[in-house]
């Protein structure tokens, strides 16, 4: 397994996601655990979990429920394991999502959040996606206090342009850690956050970094992602195993948090930190075009 740098913290080079355990079509609590159990076996280290990963309406803080079971039925190790959360947006029983970006409101979120973990201190802490209704320096101050309340150890923002991430930098006073965005083959605008991210030292997040991936391998998406299957095929790995080294390959703060909800998912996703793509594949990989 391959580390890399996340804030002042060392974790694996590919992580697990926790949302398919929690939303709609989720597998039984058994086999939750069972998968992250299988993530830690295989020495992944981050696990990401957010405070909205739940049913319409239902069962509020879900997936960070299964998270603390998770570490605490976990019999190896558990000194180098980090845990994000995130905050801001909730579910409601229409299945529409809500805005809660206002600094009370995430202060509260996140005590609700290290509640619902087990811990006195959450490891990251991510603003989830900016509320229009609230100004962003606000909302990024509330994680500025609670990092100097001890609330947090460290702070992160999802679904940030440029301007917001730089923002956050400034707000923080230089402690952003993270900036987590989608990110995948067929989703690439995020290209420029993760520039930035690369020139801050900040550890870029690809969140659905495999998204579009079963859809090209099934030939739904037509013949643009051949490359990715055909370099799949030379090593004798999955597509999915490409997809997460070519990402690996694109910046050294990149740290991909595929989500999974069987263990044989993500034994798969983190043989990928194992797989090293040739400069010539890395191009070919970069120059497909995408759908998105």
């Amino acid at each position: 397994m391959q580390h890399r740098n996340l804030g002042n913290r060392t974790v694996s080079a590919i992580g697990i996601g926790g949302m398919p355990m929690s939303i709609e079509g989720r597998p039984d609590r058994a086999r939750s655990i069972a998968t992250i159990h299988a993530a830690l076996d295989h020495e992944v280290t981050f696990i990401d979990t957010a405070n909205c990963y739940h049913l319409f309406g239902e069962d509020y803080g879900h997936n960070e429920l299964i998270v603390a079971d998770a570490l605490r039925s976990y019999s190896g190790s558990r000194d180098n394991i980090l845990v994000a959360t995130k905050g801001g947006r909730k579910r409601l029983p229409d299945g529409t999502m809500a805005f809660e970006g206002r600094p009370e409101q995430l202060a509260a979120a996140a005590r609700a959040s290290a509640k619902r973990l087990g811990v006195d201190t959450i490891d990251l802490y991510q603003y989830h996606r900016p509320d229009p209704t609230v100004p962003y320096a606000e909302s990024v101050g509330a994680l500025r206090d609670l990092l100097d309340d001890g609330i947090i150890a460290m702070a992160g923002i999802s679904n940030a342009n440029p301007s917001q991430i730089r923002e956050a930098h400034q707000v923080l006073g230089g402690r952003l850690a993270s900036v987590q965005n989608q990110f995948s083959p067929v989703f690439r605008s995020s290209l420029p956050e993760m520039d930035l991210c690369e020139q801050l030292g900040v550890a870029f997040l690809p969140w659905s970094p495999l998204g579009g991936i079963a859809r090209a391998r099934s030939g739904e998406l037509g013949d643009q992602y051949a490359p990715f299957i055909d370099i799949a095929q030379a090593h004798g790995v999955s597509p999915f195993q490409v997809t997460l080294a070519w990402e690996l390959a694109l910046a050294n703060v990149v740290i991909p948090i595929p989500g999974a909800s069987r263990p044989e998912s993500i034994i798969d996703s983190a043989a990928a930190a194992g797989l090293t793509l040739t400069p010539d594949e890395i191009t070919r990989l970069s120059q497909t075009t995408p759908q998105i």
